[in-house]
């Protein structure tokens, strides 16, 4: 394998990158700023950028592009599936919408994995719930869908084998975890509460057509991460 660096807003510098490959694993994004502006570059502009030198240098590949959960609306009557219709308001969901359909535009050959929330092996994802949950005033019963890195890892090995070929998929373990089960594993704490949940289906999504299309968890629980040393 040959190392290429390159910028997904410097096209030119994307030939190299991509020429005569057969397979695209997109997995560049920016999430983490305060500066909307730069996550709509690195995520809109950057994909197309991406897709443009696909098409005229690479044209057969196969390009798999990492997306999120966060599309799902917080108000759903049941856990997020892939066909739902989607609208979200905040930046990085919203230009991750927008960078899918324009890779379902392309006339490539396309994947796209919303995952959920990303954890394992000391990436300290785990260790931002306390701070997201005080952010975003979450409710300790509420349930969040998880996915391990092995299991990203899977998925896209999974989909550049060609079993996800121009769909869009959930990928997810097999039980969501509450919130203040959550801070417990983590060693943190959370004040309980017996008021009713206002937004049940929070941050759940539904992994059933993943599992149909013969994709199973390697990591299936957080429970088995504990088990096995993979936080």
């Amino acid at each position: 394998m040959t190392a290429f660096e390159a910028d997904l807003l410097d096209p030119i510098s994307l030939k190299a990158a991509v020429e005569g490959v057969t397979d695209i694993v997109h997995l560049a994004a920016v999430l983490r700023t305060q500066n909307p502006d730069d996550i709509w570059k690195a995520n809109l502009e950057g994909t197309k950028n991406l897709i443009e030198a696909a098409k005229q240098y690479a044209p057969e590949a196969r390009i798999v592009m990492a997306s999120t959960s966060l599309v799902y609306s917080a108000d759903s009557p049941y856990p997020g599936l892939e066909d739902d219709a989607v609208d979200p308001k905040m930046a990085y969901p919203a230009s991750k919408v927008a960078a899918e359909k324009e890779l379902q535009s392309s006339g490539l050959n396309w994947s796209i994995l919303r995952f959920a929330f990303v954890y394992g092996d000391d990436d300290g994802h785990l260790q931002q719930i306390p701070k997201l949950a005080e952010l975003f005033k979450w409710h300790p019963a509420n349930k969040l869908s998880l996915v391990h890195h092995r299991d990203i890892e899977a998925a896209v090995r999974f989909a550049l084998d060609g079993g996800m070929d121009r769909r869009i998929v959930n990928i997810v373990d097999e039980a969501p975890q509450s919130i203040y089960e959550i801070m417990g594993i983590i060693g943190a704490t959370m004040e309980s509460s017996a008021e009713p949940l206002s937004n049940p289906w929070f941050g759940q999504i539904d992994g059933s057509l993943a599992r149909s299309l013969g994709l199973k968890a390697t990591v299936a629980t957080i429970h088995q991460a504990v088990r096995e040393g993979a936080l």
